[in-house]
């Protein structure tokens, strides 16, 4: 288990660190801390309670992005597990992992199952999907436990427990930290499926998460205002532009149905100022190159985009 690192990003959490790290200590990983300017102890508590754990301090938080770089490029093991302070994993949890990246050296990412801390017999993720309204969906939000039992391939791994193949990052990127939160593990699975990799979901794998600790609810404006405006940016900087003008029509039927409903959650302002932000984001960012050797993949995967609408249909 030397061959991965776990990578926790820190801010204002201590109150979840004890679980999280008491069983990472089963697991023979390495493991790094990476704290956003935490004024809550956080710090000192790891410090005294966990001195096997590497700690790297930031001055301020910089989001998530900015952590888990710092993280990836302290680390020198061949994987990085990626994992929210928030979470308690099980026994075999990095081992399981570990096993499907051996597998095939085609795949960049594999995902824990995520199970709700305080519901349990319940999903928390089981993998994110991508269509072609714009739309990220968590697969298996809410099911029961029992389902979702296979091993398969995934549109992107959800960053909060999932494994990745670190010499990749330095193929297509590290995680874009102008995101700053959201959206951000759905941008770099994207990435790197267009350069060809494939994205896995490990249920063998579990992690009890307990969900929206740093930002509270499900839905709040913080994360609507973020999310809004990181979909934007997401689809400009890795839709090559036939796809954008081939998606446009259910774009903006997408956005339009997010705008009714935050509308009616009295977030509706902050949705459309996302909207604006991710504009203005999209103005400055860098696009992922479009390569002729990577239609193909931009096909299988626009083809993807609309085999995932069925997911909003009863089956």
């Amino acid at each position: 288990m030397r061959e991965a690192t776990v990578i926790i990003p820190n801010y204002n959490g201590m109150v979840y660190l004890e679980n999280c790290l008491e069983s990472l200590r089963g697991q023979q990983c390495p493991v790094i801390v990476v704290d956003n300017g935490s004024s809550d102890g956080s710090i000192a508590f790891i410090k005294q309670q966990y001195p096997e754990v590497k700690l790297i301090c930031l001055e301020k938080n910089y989001g998530f992005c900015r952590a888990v770089n710092e993280g990836i490029r302290a680390s020198s093991t061949k994987y990085v597990i990626l994992l929210n302070n928030d979470t308690k994993v099980a026994a075999d949890f990095a081992e399981k992992l570990v096993e499907v990246m051996e597998k095939e050296k085609n795949i960049f990412s594999c995902q824990a199952k995520m199970l709700q801390m305080d519901h349990p017999d319940t999903i928390d993720d089981a993998g994110n999907l991508y269509c072609a309204l714009g739309w990220a969906i968590t697969r298996g939000k809410d099911a029961p436990a029992g389902r979702w039992c296979r091993r398969d391939k995934i549109f992107s791994a959800c960053a909060g427990a999932a494994i990745y193949r670190r010499s990749i990052f330095e193929e297509i990127g590290y995680f874009d930290e102008a995101h700053f939160a959201y959206l951000e593990d759905v941008d770099i699975g994207y990435r790197a499926r267009i350069a060809g990799y494939e994205n896995w979901f490990e249920p063998q794998a579990v992690v009890y998460h307990k969900g929206s600790a740093s930002t509270g609810a499900r839905h709040n404006r913080f994360k609507v205002y973020h999310a809004a405006r990181n979909n934007v940016y997401l689809i400009y900087k890795n839709m090559a532009r036939w796809q954008i003008l081939l998606n446009l029509p259910l774009l903006l039927a997408g956005w339009i149905l997010k705008a009714l409903f935050f509308t009616c959650k009295g977030m509706g302002f902050s949705y459309l100022r996302g909207l604006w932000g991710g504009v203005l984001l999209a103005r400055k960012g860098e696009k992922t190159p479009f390569l002729a050797e990577n239609f193909d993949n931009c096909w299988r995967i626009q083809r993807e985009l609309w085999r995932n609408l069925l997911h909003f249909f009863p089956r």
